[in-house]
């Protein structure tokens, strides 16, 4: 089995142990369940806010401990004050050292936020919500069309919103109805190989109408500017900022000179 096939056999086995130990119904109670969502698919273009969908993770299955002492409240407080369109947040424990917690305590700002995990079963969803979730994240290479459909389904009957990932053109069939953005991983999951001219030319083949993220391997500014004259709206970034000393310092050093060669241009 390839990493992606270990990751999801482990979470369906965790899953499986979550429902035993709270109920879909007792989900559907907590604080969060009830509370309004924030659009990040509107957040993207907003005035003042920069596109960047800013990721906390601690670790990753590839590249191993990439920050274990920067605190979630801290790194997302920057992320939301330097104008992040979304904050994605690692829930996977696992393989990426992060939890539901994780989720709940980055609610403290007015910034959409991304459960970034393996979305297996419906209940992830109502879980995604009730610890403060509003976007789900649907993975085309583990999923089937049809699971991506039913999937999304459920986000959307509870108000979430759904950002569906691809990697190749056989995934194009995936893109269904309830699908709010679609993210490009730049980043093959099976080998890790990262290729922005792929990603490109996949974007080309999207609707026209849905918000398009580049996701991984993104570190340079110039990389963004090139991305948004091809398209893209959105630009999930993650490593490039947790694996320095300081994310918040670098998030905001990172869209200082964004701002800066946009106004060149």
């Amino acid at each position: 089995m390839n990493i992606l096939d270990t990751i999801i056999a482990r979470k369906k086995e965790e899953v499986a142990v979550q429902k035993s130990l709270v109920s879909e119904s007792a989900l559907r109670q907590m604080p969060f369940y009830k509370a309004p969502v924030l659009s990040m698919s509107s957040y993207l273009t907003m005035p003042g806010k920069t596109g960047i969908i800013a990721e906390f993770k601690r670790k990753s299955p590839s590249k191993g401990i990439i920050n274990d002492s920067a605190t979630v409240e801290a790194v997302t407080a920057a992320y939301s004050a330097h104008g992040a369109s979304g904050l994605s947040v690692l829930t996977d424990t696992d393989f990426f050292g992060g939890s539901l917690q994780d989720l709940t305590a980055a609610t403290i700002h007015e910034t959409p936020i991304l459960r970034k995990d393996f979305m297996v079963d419906p209940y992830q969803i109502i879980e995604a919500k009730a610890y403060g979730a509003e976007v789900i994240l649907l993975i085309a290479a583990c999923l089937s069309p049809l699971q991506v459909k039913e999937l999304a389904s459920v986000a959307k009957d509870i108000g979430l919103e759904v950002l569906l990932e691809i990697h190749t053109q056989q995934e194009l069939g995936h893109v269904c109805d309830a699908v709010d953005m679609v993210g490009i991983n730049n980043r093959n999951l099976k080998t890790f190989e990262v290729d922005l001219a792929h990603s490109i030319a996949l974007a080309k083949m999207l609707p026209a109408h849905l918000p398009k993220i580049a996701e991984s391997g993104i570190s340079q500014v110039s990389t963004i500017l090139e991305l948004k004259k091809e398209g893209f709206d959105g630009f999930l970034i993650g490593e490039n900022f947790m694996k320095t000393p300081d994310p918040a310092a670098a998030f905001a050093a990172f869209v200082a000179d964004l701002k800066n060669s946009e106004h060149e241009n």
